[in-house]
């Protein structure tokens, strides 16, 4: 077994329901040094902090090179399994999307986030249209003969504020993800959730583990463990903590 497989087995047995693996987004090599130093049992990129982190907004400007060159470079710099935000794949065909998890594998990855929200708006895709991406890209995983984790991201609870999210939404995330497993996806990836009733609802009806991303409304991670949750997600968080840290410090240096 390569280093890259046996890491692939490693992260893939990280997601228990109950036990959630935890994940303080990165978004350079430094920091994901720090955040290993920190106790993590992983490291995870998150694209909204990589753009930025390079004068880039989200939402696929920054260029997918530079992405996986960078993706490569945190892979060098520690012996943690690396999981990587794709957005949504770097193009709408299949194909497209297909090649993009090809270089993220090539480059070290042992995971990606592939979101099913069309970058330029975030409007969702019809669900038809991203179980083919999904399963180009299983197909791609397949040859590649590693047990990369494909988490299956739903933007379906960012379409309204959390105070509008109900059932009917659990109900279209539920079908999503019964979908996108069958297409081939590992995790499912629900960021925008807030209420721990609708968020424990689909923890017992989804298929895949679920993923949830922590905001300033988010449950404790305690309630989340106890609700069923598989992995937890900090997305921009980290980033903007550390860049509000820096610009109170330089504040402070000038003064």
């Amino acid at each position: 077994m390569t280093d890259q497989a046996r890491k692939a087995e490693q992260f893939r047995g990280l997601h228990v329901s109950g036990k959630p693996l935890v994940l303080f987004n990165i978004w350079d090599a430094g920091t994901a040094k720090a955040v290993a130093s920190g106790g993590a049992k992983a490291i995870a990129t998150g694209s909204w902090s990589v753009a930025n982190a390079n004068g880039f907004a989200d939402g696929e400007r920054i260029p997918l090179a530079l992405a996986i060159d960078n993706l490569r470079r945190i892979v060098g710099a520690t012996q943690l399994p690396v999981t990587v935000d794709l957005e949504s794949g770097y193009g709408d065909a299949p194909a497209v999307v297909g090649e993009t998890v090809a270089l993220a594998i090539d480059a070290g990855a042992v995971g990606c986030n592939l979101e099913d929200s069309f970058p330029a708006n975030g409007k969702l895709r019809e669900t038809i249209d991203q179980t083919y991406r999904i399963r180009r890209a299983r197909q791609v995983v397949d040859a590649a003969h590693i047990r990369f984790f494909i988490n299956a991201r739903t933007d379906i609870f960012f379409q309204r504020p959390p105070e509008q999210h109900d059932y009917a939404m659990v109900a279209e995330a539920i079908d999503r993800a019964h979908a996108y497993a069958e297409a081939g996806a590992d995790g499912l990836f629900a960021p925008g959730m807030a209420d721990i009733v609708l968020i424990a609802r689909l923890a017992e009806a989804s298929p895949l583990p679920l993923n949830i991303m922590v905001g300033d409304s988010t449950p404790p991670l305690r309630m989340l463990a106890e609700n069923g949750v598989a992995r937890v997600s900090h997305g921009p968080g980290p980033y903007l903590m550390a860049m509000k840290t820096l610009e109170e410090a330089a504040r402070a240096a000038s003064v």
